[in-house]
């Protein structure tokens, strides 16, 4: 079967490789996490490790069967294990297990093993196991396919209209190697929709009205790029005729990031160097299963756009915010180790005035960090006094800017 290389994420676990810790991969379901370990336990093979010295459970496999506790997890994979040699253990969501976080602390305990884990869902290393690993872990968060690596499985086809297929089917690794057919995409992508809210979110937290988070759904979607508050959502809600608790809706909304389905991008206030507590904005994991739930909506483009320049932003920096600055706003700020990028997003900057806006906000900004205009406007790299503008397709394709 034809798989997509994730040359950053096997590179990060070979980095990793028998180094005293637990190597966590998360993120959205069917991102790639089970095929990046396929991936790693060939690159494990090339390296001289042996077959039996590598041990892979998938937890979801229906072949695996179910454990009601741990220990019974714990004889199944000690059994598995070679007696005298290192193993390799790859144990994909691990998180079905009953008390999991005990299974992986006591697997690391024995030092006979180096751990490799899943989760889909983000407070996986959250409460007990974060209490029981502390500094034995690191994580790296896994997406959908970055429009450079969806690039790599069409490489013959014109860089425009990849993009326009990738900005309407998404970057889902199988999907990017399924027919580029709207119903056979559809099918796939509904799929994976239905099994995030029935496993990840109704059934984990037990939420009953279906028709109301579907809703939710719907609105959170429809209004990527726009700042939205709690209250704000419930008010529109209502005005629908949808009645709920605003400590009801915050569960909900949290459900939703837990998931990777959404993620919050809060705001940041540039010249305080500070988060803010109100507002925020929401942005879908992949763009293919918003135009699932919304079709092919040609109104908020710039909103489409916006949603996946943000997404590369969180494979490159490790915080991603919404700038704020006095009246204005700046459409991103992105921190590693503290120091700020700032960018702006347009589709086009031809027209003056619109060149205009979309500067005034960083020429307000006094410090002397990167500041770039990203728009998709087929120039050169242009220059505003220090300002960057920059093709936004040229931008994703980049290693890193």
């Amino acid at each position: 079967m034809i798989t997509v290389k994730r040359p950053r994420f096997t590179h990060w676990l070979d980095q990793w490789k028998d180094r005293d810790v637990i190597k966590v991969v998360t993120g959205i379901r069917r991102c790639g996490k089970t095929t990046l370990f396929e991936l790693f336990r060939e690159t494990l093979k090339s390296q001289g490790v042996a077959d039996e010295q590598i041990v892979s459970i998938n937890f979801e496999d229906p072949d695996v069967g179910e454990f009601s506790t741990f220990r019974e997890a714990w004889t199944a994979i000690r059994q598995k294990m070679p007696q005298t040699r290192r193993a390799y253990l790859f144990l994909d969501e691990v998180q079905l297990v009953p008390d999991f976080e005990r299974l992986v602390d006591g697997l690391y305990a024995k030092k006979d093993a180096d751990i490799y884990i899943t989760g889909s869902n983000a407070k996986f290393l959250s409460g007990e196991l974060a209490t029981f690993l502390t500094g034995r872990y690191v994580e790296i968060q896994m997406q959908p396919l970055s429009f450079s690596e969806y690039r790599s499985v069409f490489p013959k086809q014109d860089v425009r209209d990849v993009f326009r297929q990738y900005l309407r089917f998404g970057g889902f690794p199988f999907a990017a190697l399924l027919p580029m057919e709207p119903h056979v995409q559809s099918d796939y992508l509904s799929g994976i929709l239905n099994t995030i809210l029935y496993k990840d979110i109704f059934a984990r937290k037990g939420i009953r009205d279906e028709a109301l988070l579907r809703r939710l759904v719907r609105f959170v979607f429809d209004n990527v790029g726009n700042l939205l508050s709690i209250n704000r959502i419930v008010g529109m809600l209502k005005a629908e005729g949808l009645s709920l608790q605003t400590a009801t809706l915050d569960t909900y909304m949290e459900s939703l990031c837990e998931s990777f389905l959404v993620y919050r991008a809060s705001r940041y206030d540039i010249k305080g160097r500070q988060y803010l507590k109100t507002n925020a904005k929401y942005y879908v994991a992949d763009p293919g299963l918003r135009r699932v739930l919304l079709g092919d909506k040609g109104g908020d483009f710039g909103h489409l756009i916006e949603n996946i320049v943000y997404l590369e932003l969180l494979r490159r920096y490790r915080d991603v915010s919404v700038g704020a600055l006095g009246n204005g706003d700046v459409d991103f700020v992105a921190l590693e180790n503290g120091l700020p990028r700032y960018f702006q997003v347009a589709l086009s900057v031809r027209d003056e005035s619109v060149l205009k806006r979309e500067l005034t906000p960083f020429r307000s900004i006094r410090d002397q960090y990167p500041k770039m205009l990203l728009t998709l406007d087929d120039d050169p790299p242009l220059d505003y006094d220090g300002i960057r503008q920059k093709n936004i397709m040229d931008f994703l394709l980049d290693a890193i800017d």
